[in-house]
């Protein structure tokens, strides 16, 4: 149950709203988001599993923009009408029908032909933060009957936009999970994640974190008694799993340029089975803008 409920509450703040308006389109009721608002204005969204787009001009009712196929063809309808409205003052001749294509060229008209137009076009523009942590962990994955916890290192490299408003990242990250007498186990993970900001101000965010494909080069020591004889074996294991991983964690602006990092990790795995123990997974670390 526990499971489900965090599972849940994931799911839902990765959720969000966007303004609709009802619309009529050739006698067809349809619920539209409006994505640019000029001399032209450019009108979209997904029905019935379809992306479908629409355009206006001042002098006209909502139109849609078509490719309909012909004999094996595209036809390319939403070409010729986008060269009727804008009178052929731009080329239509490389656009494609997709959503950001159609918004940089509705766009770049109203600029054109209206010099109090605010563009809304934003190309994406990265920024990489690199990170050190360290913390302890009792590897809740693995067998662990005694609930013992050990020390663990690791860094990171963190993928988004550079646009502060921006909730998504993606991160690259090494961990290393130190053995210990009483618990002989030890790893090197390598762990490709996503990451979704739930609060995200300029001093600070709180996240939740998805591993969703891990590495684990792994070292385990077995010692076993056999009438008074003590065995040792020794086993290394490489895997390679897709475990969905879920953790939270927060950042905490120290300096324009970077944070220090809190995190509780290893709550849950949705296809990785928990030997027994909840996790006591917890790190602290430091990470600044690149």
């Amino acid at each position: 149950m526990r499971k489900i409920v965090c599972f849940i509450c994931l799911v839902l703040s990765f959720s969000f709203l966007e303004a609709q308006d009802t619309y009529i389109v050739n006698g067809e009721q349809l619920e539209l988001k409006k994505e640019v608002d000029g001399k032209l204005d450019l009108f979209w969204n997904i029905i019935d599993g379809n992306y479908r787009y629409f355009v206006k001009s001042e002098s006209s009712a909502i139109m849609e923009l078509t490719n309909t196929k012909k004999d094996g063809k595209f036809q390319e309808e939403y070409k010729t009408l986008l060269n009727e409205l804008t009178n052929a003052t731009m080329s239509a001749k490389r656009l494609n029908l997709t959503l950001f294509s159609l918004k940089e060229f509705v766009d770049s008209y109203n600029s054109s032909v209206d010099s109090s137009y605010q563009s809304t076009v934003k190309r994406n523009k990265l920024m990489f933060r690199l990170g050190v942590f360290g913390g302890i962990t009792n590897s809740p994955f693995v067998s662990n009957p005694d609930n013992l916890t050990t020390p663990f290192f690791g860094g990171e490299l963190e993928v988004l936009d550079v646009n502060q408003i921006s909730r998504h990242a993606a991160f690259l990250q090494v961990k290393h999970v130190l053995e210990q007498d009483e618990l002989q186990y030890s790893t090197t993970e390598l762990a490709l994640g996503y990451r979704f900001r739930f609060i995200n101000k300029a001093k600070f965010s709180l996240y939740g974190n998805v591993k969703f494909a891990t590495l684990n080069f792994s070292n385990v020591t077995i010692t076993t008694e056999d009438n008074g004889t003590i065995t040792t074996e020794n086993f290394n294991d490489t895997s390679f799993d897709a475990p969905l991983i879920f953790g939270v964690g927060a950042d905490i602006r120290v300096s324009e340029n970077s944070f220090i990092t809190l995190g509780y990790n290893e709550l849950f795995a949705l296809f990785l089975d928990n030997q027994g123990n909840f996790s006591t997974d917890f790190s602290i670390g430091y990470k600044f803008n690149l």
